[in-house]
């Protein structure tokens, strides 16, 4: 696809998507790479990784490659950037999805690691490489809907894990600006992926009764949202939380 607005164009940089296999993390790294970016996937395992790299860049007609990663260990972030500064010596965007639905009551609930900040930590270097004034580097958190209130139903890791990615995304953001790195998180609705399934007569009713729009999230709204975050037209847009949910929390 070619890019005729400046504004919007990404063409040439370097992205990494964790969790970009499946889901929205796999959304985003098509749309990237549909718009010229050389785009970088973790998985767990390398070979189903690779195979989701190959026919992602069959459908992009873009360039993807695949890295192994286990960002559940408490080495994986160091071990994924050693593995990235392998192949490039700068990083223009960070996406952060990787993650798990932690559902269950209060009785239920369990402490589970993750590694937003190790892994932006460890590619800092890349990512200064890639910054300047008129162009920052980014990173782009995915959190959820689900960490910006209280929903109905007990899903306690889950959402407190969200809203720490979000206040993450605050303090990162100050943290970083001066290195001329933007930090910015969106938080999604209801998108079709392995963890959600829109098409359950539950989630129908939800989206029904909850989202002004009327609608679950589709694969465009969600490239739209990194694409704007990644491109000139979002350079000025630091420390902040899209909702990109159909106004579910704006209707609250």
């Amino acid at each position: 696809m070619t890019e005729t607005d400046p504004l919007f164009s990404i063409s040439g940089k370097i992205a990494l998507v964790t969790g970009g296999t499946s889901g929205i993390g796999r959304m985003i790294a098509l749309g990237l790479a549909q718009r010229g970016m050389r785009i970088y996937l973790t998985g767990r395992d390398l070979g189903q990784t690779k195979a989701a790299a190959e026919k992602l860049a069959e459908e992009s007609g873009g360039e993807c490659i695949a890295l192994a990663a286990d960002l559940a260990q408490a080495d994986g972030p160091a071990a994924l950037a050693a593995e990235f500064k392998k192949h490039e010596d700068s990083l223009h965007l960070l996406v952060n999805n990787a993650g798990v639905y932690a559902g269950g009551s209060l009785a239920e609930t369990t402490v589970e690691e993750w590694d937003l900040f190790f892994l932006a930590q460890e590619l800092l270097p890349q990512l200064k490489a890639a910054a300047s004034d008129a162009d920052p580097a980014r990173i782009v958190n995915v959190g959820s809907v689900g960490g910006m209130h209280i929903p109905s139903w007990e899903a306690h890791p889950y959402n407190v894990s969200k809203a720490a990615v979000h206040h993450l995304t605050r303090s990162l953001c100050k943290a970083l600006g001066p290195d001329r790195i933007t930090v910015n998180a969106i938080a999604p609705g209801p998108f079709p992926s392995r963890l959600t399934d829109t098409s359950s007569d539950a989630v129908k009713k939800s989206v029904a009764a909850n989202i002004p729009l009327g609608r679950p999230g589709e694969q465009d709204d969600a490239i739209g949202a990194v694409v704007f975050l990644a491109s000139r037209s979002g350079a000025y847009v630091n420390g902040h939380v899209i909702p990109l949910d159909g106004g579910y929390f704006g209707a609250l």
